[in-house]
């Protein structure tokens, strides 16, 4: 989304169980999704019933107050956590039918990562971080991807430098990259601009957002931060473990007043 559509007046609509059109256009689903921790007395519903889904090259942000699932989705989305029950989707795989093998493979192929923490590997090169996941799996950077990722990132002067050489902002972007080089169907960033001071944070999403607008990428994000929210294509609200709402073309105005009555 560029600057111009800050001017736009944001849609609201009433969550969707299933998107219109063809399903070829959605990369990720949660279908009835329930995520329970504890027994008993105990027990505590992250997750009670998602379903929701997402769009292939679409940038899309999860917020709501602490507690709400924001995160728990994310990890069941990616593959990272399982559903108490439900189904989460990936292309047209449903990870829970996946030996522990399958799923390891289907999470490096066809799904990137961009966590707060950066989980680089301090003896290794930014270059050599960067490529880490294809070389775990055998397989070498597409040179011609490898340049766009390392060129929208202004990673070019900083790949012969370990991370204890990088700024804050700069092992971001590498981690960002890493996700980013293998291209693949989805990528997850679980608050991604939390370690980083505030111009980092809006270059790091700025690179996100031409991650989408210019490699056709797909992005999914959990935010606390309606500025960095509304730098996405739509916003999914969650409070109590439920999708509670929808926004299309967001502004940071519209996501506060709107989080302001989830009583974030």
């Amino acid at each position: 989304m560029s600057d111009d559509t800050e001017t736009l007046t944001p849609t609201t609509v009433e969550p969707r169980a299933s998107p219109p059109g063809t399903a070829v256009d959605v990369v990720a689903r949660a279908v009835d999704a329930v995520k329970v921790y504890g027994k008993g007395d105990a027990a505590v519903t992250a997750l009670d019933s998602i379903s929701v889904f997402f769009r292939r090259q679409q940038f899309t942000a999860i917020m709501g107050p602490s507690g709400s699932g924001k995160s728990t989705l994310l990890h069941c989305l990616a593959g990272l956590d399982s559903l108490t029950s439900g189904k989460i989707v990936i292309g047209s795989t449903e990870l829970d039918t996946l030996s522990e093998k399958e799923l390891t493979l289907l999470r490096r192929e066809k799904i990137g990562f961009i966590f707060q923490s950066y989980n680089l590997v301090p003896t290794l090169t930014a270059a050599d971080n960067i490529v880490l996941p294809l070389a775990i799996a055998g397989r070498k950077p597409d040179p011609a991807a490898f340049d766009q990722v390392v060129t929208t990132m202004r990673l070019g002067d900083r790949l012969t430098h370990r991370p204890g050489e990088l700024s804050g902002g700069q092992q971001q972007r590498v981690a960002a990259a890493r996700a980013l080089v293998s291209k693949p169907d989805i990528i997850f960033a679980d608050e991604p601009t939390g370690n980083l001071d505030s111009r980092s944070g809006a270059e790091l999403l700025g690179f996100l957002r031409s991650a989408v607008d210019d490699a056709h990428q797909t992005i999914v994000m959990v935010t606390h931060d309606p500025g960095a929210a509304a730098r996405a294509d739509r916003v999914v609200f969650l409070a109590d473990g439920k999708v509670v709402r929808e926004m299309s073309d967001p502004t940071t105005d519209a996501i506060l007043e709107y989080m302001k009555t989830l009583g974030s």
